[in-house]
């Protein structure tokens, strides 16, 4: 017989701190939440946080318009952990069945969220570091301040997220184990690994590896390319881009923002950003950035996370909590034909990058 005191609300008021705790890209993430509950493919506008311009101030001042502009974000994703119960642990009390069962599907729908969000360095054209080179030692740090300080990300709520080779090798470096870590006052999230140079750093196993695509021969611009243009002709011998490769050519970067494949020798590549003034000259030799590490390091307001409430589970036991951005769904069934109790844990988000500049690929 079932534990009578187990219940839906029980269970997910439990799950919802462990999934938050767990989260560490969302958390580092502009979110955008509201109690209307969603489904899975809804499209929904967020509003961009403002960006404004100091001026210089003479006899008057310079009035810049509030721009509350828009981004469309859908959401497509639900991270869902569904188990069957047995008699047994239907008859837990409540800490041991959220240690065993609660615990670990909390924590795989954070990995899956991280994930999502961590997939958003394919948006990222600039980078620092060398790719299949390990980031190591203090000057990394300093680098990725440059890079983020060249385009101008706003000093605070700057974060960096690291595999588990780079903290490995920071970890090993004793100027950096000797720094300064308390960076906050507030509790550490898992993967915190401390603060140096303005950035607040992070681990995550779900940092991604990119493998370039398979593009082969002496690359070069096809044709003149023009200011404003977003895809560009380049001639090769055969191959393949793949979404988030980086082009660098005539010293800037260039990132794939669709798949491509080459047909007689050409191939038309999309890119972000757009070609700036001065355009691009024929024959302009073509780098293909090698596979790396995507470490990501960021300002807040580079990424986006929106999270709505699923609605209740129609003809099933079920209940749904939100808190701080993220919502949480708990469902049990039972299937009289198989004799089964499942229960179902599940959230609905999706992720958008809000200001590609304000973020740097870090190579690895």
């Amino acid at each position: 017989m079932a534990n009578t005191f187990l219940t839906v609300q029980e269970i997910a008021r439990a799950a919802l701190p462990i999934l938050h705790e767990n989260l560490v890209f969302p958390a580092l993430s502009y979110k955008e939440f509201c109690s209307g509950m969603g489904k899975k493919g809804d499209v929904v506008q967020i509003k961009k946080p403002a960006v404004y311009s100091a001026k210089e101030f003479t006899s008057q001042i310079d009035v810049q318009d509030v721009k509350e502009n828009s981004v469309l974000v859908t959401l497509d994703k639900i991270a869902d952990v569904s188990v069957e119960l047995t008699a047994k642990e239907m008859a837990l009390n409540l800490e041991d069945f959220t240690r065993q069962v609660v615990t670990p599907a909390a924590v795989a729908i954070a990995e899956k969220i991280n994930a999502d969000g961590l997939a958003l360095y394919r948006d990222i054209p600039y980078t620092c570091g060398a790719a299949g080179e390990v980031p190591s030692g203090i000057a990394t740090f300093a680098s990725v301040a440059k890079a983020l300080n060249d385009n101008k990300a706003p000093l605070t709520e700057r974060y960096c997220v690291w595999d588990s080779e780079a903290l490995a090798s920071f970890q090993a470096d004793s100027a950096i184990v000797s720094a300064d870590k308390s960076g906050s006052t507030k509790a550490l999230r898992n993967g915190s690994i401390g603060r140096l140079i303005g950035l607040e750093n992070y681990m995550s196993q779900q940092v991604y590896e990119h493998k370039k695509g398979t593009l082969t021969g002496a690359m070069t611009v096809s044709s003149s390319a023009f200011a404003g243009d977003k895809q560009i002709r380049i001639d090769c011998t055969s191959g393949t881009l793949v979404k988030g490769d980086i082009l660098k050519i005539g010293g800037k970067n260039y990132v794939v923002t669709e798949n491509a494949t080459a047909s007689g020798s050409v191939i038309s590549a999309k890119i972000y950003p757009a070609v700036a003034s001065g355009g691009i000259s024929a024959k302009t030799a073509v780098e293909l950035v090698d596979d790396h590490t995507a470490n990501l390091a960021f300002h807040k307001n580079a990424f986006g996370f929106v999270s709505r409430p699923l609605e209740k589970a129609r003809g099933a036991e079920s209940y749904v909590t939100s808190f701080d951005g993220i919502s949480l769904r708990v469902t049990f069934d039972y299937d009289i034909s198989t004799k089964k109790q499942t229960m179902s844990v599940d959230t609905l988000y999706g992720f958008t990058t809000l200001y590609p500049e304000l973020a740097v690929r870090v190579l690895g």
